[in-house]
């Protein structure tokens, strides 16, 4: 998958996205100083939401409308997406201002009219967000672009996640990515599920990774080392800023320390290779092998008192330590001597 000047594959950094979603809070100064504050958290990307409280709901007073079990409990829909929306007249300046700061950026579209937008700009990829996977037609119409298509999993069944695809390949779109993502907000850390990376990837042949609402960076490290190869993660410059996103959302502090975290990860977890660097092999130094323990004269007996397995390691490997028991010094040997095989006869 290649996003902007960016590639994603088995072999390649992860691609850490910092999701600005609400936490502007209605001021496009603060969407802006958000870009420059995930530049320099080590962000790869800022990605927004474009929708407008129209395009995602009815503006409607019926109980269906009213949320209910969620940190915005009793608020209606349309007043939620009324607060939280990025105005649509900001993108053209966010995206402007997101290649200035050498970001990637992009958007997850609620409705056509969005994906129009979005294309209008030139936007390199798209994000399905958990909410929308059931949307078939908005999802064909994403894919129907031909850009890389992110899709997020969180409220879905194995059929939802097999739809949505079958909508991208219809499309002749297979340039597509699912994350693991647990809807909830915060989401426990018990509900991550981590393993799902992995059996992602292997189960629909696609690039996997992580949409995270748990607090705290352990989820993303422990999806870095199941394999994930995208992670994004709310991120707000202060939560005293407020909004509707504020309080399970990273700040730049936090941000930064889990860029780190999930980058010294990678390192960490490395590959598959049976062979020593030069310095693990140095330390083979420090190894056990067989030394002479005590003077010998020629014809005496090896013992388990005069022949030793002991540290350092420059003797002759412990494996031969008992077919040596009981064999003669073929010459005298002199304590602290490494052992060799020619030594016994």
């Amino acid at each position: 998958m290649q996003i902007g000047n960016f590639t994603i594959d088995d072999k390649s950094p992860v691609f850490i996205i910092a999701e600005l979603s609400a936490n502007h809070n209605g001021s496009l100064d603060n969407a802006l100083a958000t870009i420059k504050a995930a530049k320099r958290a080590g962000a790869d990307c800022i990605k927004l939401q474009t929708y407008t409280a129209d395009t995602i709901t009815l503006d409607s007073d019926k109980e269906d409308f009213v949320i209910k079990g969620t940190i915005w409990d009793g608020k209606k829909l349309h007043t939620l997406y009324q607060e939280a929306y990025t105005p649509w007249e900001w993108h053209e300046q966010i995206y402007r201002v997101a290649q200035e700061e050498g970001l990637i950026c992009f958007s997850s579209p609620f409705d056509k009219t969005a994906v129009d937008l979005l294309e209008s700009l030139n936007s390199p990829a798209y994000k399905i967000a958990s909410f929308e996977i059931t949307d078939i037609p908005l999802i064909e119409y994403v894919a129907s672009k031909g850009k890389p298509v992110i899709i997020s999993t969180g409220i879905a069944r194995q059929e939802d996640i097999e739809l949505a695809l079958d909508a991208c390949h219809r499309m002749g779109n297979y340039d597509v990515a699912l994350l693991k993502c647990t809807s909830s907000y915060p989401a426990p850390i018990e509900e991550a599920n981590m393993c799902m990376i992995k059996d992602l990837a292997e189960r629909y042949n696609v690039i996997s990774g992580l949409s995270d609402h748990t607090m705290g960076s352990t989820v993303p490290v422990v999806a870095t080392v199941f394999g994930a190869k995208i992670i994004e993660k709310h991120f707000i410059i202060d939560r005293a800023i407020g909004g509707p996103d504020a309080s399970f959302s990273m700040n730049e502090e936090e941000f930064t320390a889990m860029v780190k975290a999930v980058r010294e990860a990678e390192k960490a977890s490395g590959v598959v290779d049976y062979n020593l660097t030069e310095k693990q092999a140095k330390g083979r130094d420090f190894s056990r092998s067989l030394y002479i323990a005590e003077d010998i004269k020629a014809g005496e007996i090896f013992t388990e008192k005069n022949l030793r397995s002991v540290r350092p390691g420059f003797g002759l490997h412990p494996k031969y330590y008992n077919q040596l028991l009981g064999k003669k010094a073929t010459s005298y040997l002199e304590k602290g001597t490494p052992m060799q095989l020619d030594f016994a006869e």
